[in-house]
């Protein structure tokens, strides 16, 4: 029950920080994409900041092996930069400059009754569901 509350508190808490900084406002994030227009640089110092307090956190979560609940802790090893690692950042990424929203900020607009956000993770949920398909099917 306590891992339930914990990880109900942190999506709060996560999702707060999305609105409070504007990453769940897809004019504010398209305007920060946009370097050659209205270019709107506060989102660098919004990510500045995640990377600042994260970073600590990660660098003391490697030398761990369960998380503070008890959980095991497990962090990616894999390093290697290959074909589909690639094609998935450029998809993302020509995701989120034609949108302006990202998986996180989708969760939080549809939660607030937002249609374009209920359709993004409508189609991020059939996104991913295609892809456990093919790659069953690969196998």
């Amino acid at each position: 029950m306590f891992r339930i509350l914990f990880a109900l508190l942190s999506g709060i808490i996560f999702g707060l920080g999305l609105i409070i900084a504007g990453m769940a406002d897809p004019a504010k994030v398209v305007a920060f994409l946009d370097i050659t227009g209205h270019w709107d640089p506060s989102l660098a110092l919004v990510m500045v900041g995640a990377i600042a307090v994260a970073a600590p956190a990660f660098l003391w979560a490697r030398r761990r092996q369960r998380t503070l609940l008890g959980e095991t802790l497990l962090i990616p090893t894999n390093r290697r930069l290959d074909r589909r690692l690639l094609a998935g950042s450029a998809l993302f990424g020509i995701g989120w400059g034609m949108a302006g929203i990202c998986p996180g900020p989708a969760w939080v607009l549809a939660g607030a009754g937002s249609l374009p956000g209920w359709l993004f993770v409508a189609a991020m949920l059939a996104g991913m569901v295609l892809y456990e398909f093919m790659m069953i099917r690969r196998k």
